[in-house]
């Protein structure tokens, strides 16, 4: 996907709202007769976005129909997958199920209990409304068995965090608004906090956060740390400081190529390029030495290579003026070489 230069990034859809739309259009298969071709579902802002229906199929006290996803120009993996719900009759009120492609909780921490299927809680509740409002129409109680399956979304589950979250078999039916924002920051750190707090209800007492799988891959081996404890901080730094500060545990280790590491060490709490710069007269007041005729971090340390020591110490100071934990920082090059460790 990749937008035009004079158009602005076009918004999609949620997994959670795609389901509540594959949902309206089997219930009114279940209990009016016909399936739409498309349905109008509202969002929890008052929204009212429109969804085509695919792939209906009935059998003996059942119907399912699908939608297929769009996440607008968002690089989303789920973008073009098809969310696909079934109804039936219930027991007793609405019940959930993960049907093929969607994950079951394993771990807690999350706001759905351990062995639940991983629908998220504002999906279910978009999801009771539906049932709520179409038995009220059509004069049926609302007892409902809702099982939502993703066709290959085992497969697309292995491209996001929920392994390591604890969620097994297939996807995660997400959503707080039901509207994908394109390259959204707040679904990577709210990723982040759910880390978080699974190693916190697991009882980890020593989690980390990279900048990328090269550092995760260095700061894990260092350490031996479980997979649970690495959390992808990515560039969101103050994302992951500032919720651990609310969420505290007793050990962090901070890990990135010396860029980054540099950027957290002036204060910079986003690390993307488009958003923070090294200062390279800062490094040179540093290291005692004129650097800004180099072009990176990477390459005045190469000038100085005590310079690599000075960024870590100097980072690790700003980690430990946002939270109470015993603090390290591990920087290293572009092979994954450690050039400095700060304890």
């Amino acid at each position: 996907m990749n937008p035009a230069p004079d158009r602005p990034l076009r918004r999609g859809w949620t997994t959670g709202a795609c389901a509540t739309a594959a949902c309206r259009a089997a219930l009114e298969g279940l209990w009016g007769g016909a399936v739409p071709d498309r349905v109008t579902i509202t969002l929890p802002k008052g929204e009212t976005p429109g969804f085509d229906v695919v792939g209906v199929r009935r059998g003996a006290g059942w119907v399912e129909a699908g939608v297929i996803k769009d996440a607008g120009d968002d690089p989303d993996v789920t973008h073009g997958a098809e969310i696909r719900v079934r109804v039936a009759a219930s027991a007793s009120g609405v019940v959930f199920r993960a049907g093929e492609g969607v994950g079951r909780v394993t771990k807690p921490g999350l706001p759905i209990p351990v062995g639940e299927p991983a629908i998220n809680p504002v999906p279910r509740a978009m999801l009771d409304e539906i049932v709520a409002e179409l038995a009220a129409t059509h004069g049926r109680a609302p007892d409902v068995e809702i099982t939502i399956s993703v066709p290959g979304g085992a497969a697309l589950a292995r491209k996001t965090w929920n392994p390591r979250l604890g969620i097994e078999g297939g996807l995660s039916i997400l959503g707080t608004t039901g509207i994908v924002r394109p390259f959204s920051c707040a679904a990577w750190i709210a990723s982040i906090h759910r880390g978080i707090d699974v190693a916190v209800a697991s009882g980890l007492t020593h989690v980390a956060g990279c900048t990328g799988a090269t550092s995760e891959r260095v700061v894990q081996a260092l350490h031996g740390l479980p997979d649970g404890a690495m959390l992808d901080m990515g560039d969101f730094a103050g994302g992951m400081l500032k919720y651990l500060r609310r969420h505290p545990v007793a050990r962090v280790t901070v890990g990135g190529g010396i860029g980054k590491m540099t950027k957290l060490a002036q204060g910079a709490m986003d690390l993307h390029s488009a958003r923070s710069q090294v200062d390279l007269a800062l490094l040179s007041d540093w290291a005692g030495t004129d650097l800004t005729g180099c072009n990176t971090a990477l390459e005045a340390a190469t000038h100085v290579p005590a310079l690599a020591g000075i960024v870590a110490r100097e980072a690790r100071l700003r980690v430990r003026g946002m939270i109470a934990a015993q603090v390290d920082v591990v920087v290293i090059d572009r092979a994954g070489i450690v050039l400095a460790h700060a304890l």
